[in-house]
């Protein structure tokens, strides 16, 4: 066989074309898009990492002080056992919201993002927006009082404490419902809710963490399903308050001024039976009306409460400021 011949015949072998290599390493490129997306590591698996950070830092705490698993399932049997006091109700919060906010500035350094970013900046601490939401959530819990004793369902019989246990009480408890709704308001619509806004959108993240939200209260004493949906809506309502000022300080203060308005009327929080209340109160009337054990929260008043609240916020608020901050790149709004 000649040379040319030879060249000929190899001319003639079949050819491994770049369809195949691509086809070959599209299984592994397609792999990867499940856990990386345009902007780094998709939003779900980010929540996943931050969810482990949290419970792996939060757990190993609890566990060393309870003294191990045993210790920690005597507490756990021992804990309907316990008042919740002003001081026990603070003291967990402020070591949750410790570890949380640890968490999430873990994640911010991986990210390249500010710890404001996440709904809490420092520089708004205790501002406008915060005092406006107090203000609004104290009106609302009182609102929805006053329209119930006006049906004959509530009624303020007197004062439940006396003296300077008054004062230690009101300022205790402010303490510990700000904390409360620190916690609350960053677990549920900061870090989470920003991380999946940037995956699925604002709305439905909202929907999401509002849903968890209100499953999360459904474990609280005396909790039913009517309260339990009730949470959802003030969920949403919060978000709302989110969306529209940007930050989570006017959620933090109508979670403050609604849970201490609780507290002053002497009604319970959430299926929790108030300590050191400022009044002694009585409910009478059908469960729907009153909310029964549960609290207001259950009543059907509730709601119509929170839509007035809605619609009022969303008249003076109506500019869309939160936005999605993309490392090396400028805000989005989402929606």
């Amino acid at each position: 066989m000649t040379f040319a011949d030879r060249l000929k015949a190899v001319e003639n072998l079949p050819m491994l074309s770049k369809e195949v290599f691509q086809r070959k390493s599209r299984p592994a490129f397609e792999f990867r898009t499940i856990f990386v997306g345009p902007n780094g590591l998709r939003a779900g698996w980010r929540v996943l990492v931050f969810v482990a950070l949290f419970a792996v830092l939060f757990g190993s705490f609890v566990l060393i002080r309870a003294g191990g698993p045993q210790g920690f399932r005597e507490q756990y049997r021992n804990q309907s056992h316990i008042t919740i006091t002003p001081l026990v109700m603070g003291g967990s919060e402020a070591i949750t919201l410790l570890f949380l906010s640890l968490a999430a500035l873990i994640m911010g350094k991986l990210e390249h993002r500010k710890f404001g970013e996440y709904g809490l900046p420092l520089r708004k601490v205790l501002g406008k927006d915060f005092w406006i939401g107090s203000l609004t959530g104290l009106l609302t819990i009182s609102g929805t009082l006053l329209a119930m004793f006006l049906l004959h369902g509530f009624r303020a019989t007197g004062l439940a404490i006396h003296g300077k246990t008054i004062v230690s009480s009101l300022m205790g408890w402010g303490i510990a419902f700000l904390l409360v709704g620190l916690v609350e308001e960053f677990l549920f619509r900061g870090y989470i809710q920003y991380t999946l806004s940037s995956g699925i959108g604002f709305w439905p993240a909202a929907c999401v963490m509002s849903g968890l939200f209100g499953l999360g209260h459904f474990f609280n004493s005396n909790e039913n399903a009517v309260g339990s949906i009730a949470v959802v809506m003030f969920g949403l309502l919060l978000c709302l308050f989110l969306w529209r000022t940007g930050n989570l300080w006017c959620a933090v203060g109508f979670h403050l001024g609604y849970d201490w308005g609780q507290m002053f009327y002497g009604v319970p929080d959430s299926g929790i039976v108030p300590y050191h209340n400022l009044l002694d109160s009585t409910f009478s009337g059908p469960q729907w009306l009153t909310g029964g054990m549960v609290g207001p929260e259950a009543s059907v008043l509730t709601p119509m409460a929170l839509l007035v609240v809605a619609m009022v916020f969303s008249h003076y608020y109506r500019q869309i400021r939160y936005q999605i901050q993309e490392p090396g790149s400028k805000s989005v709004t989402v929606s």
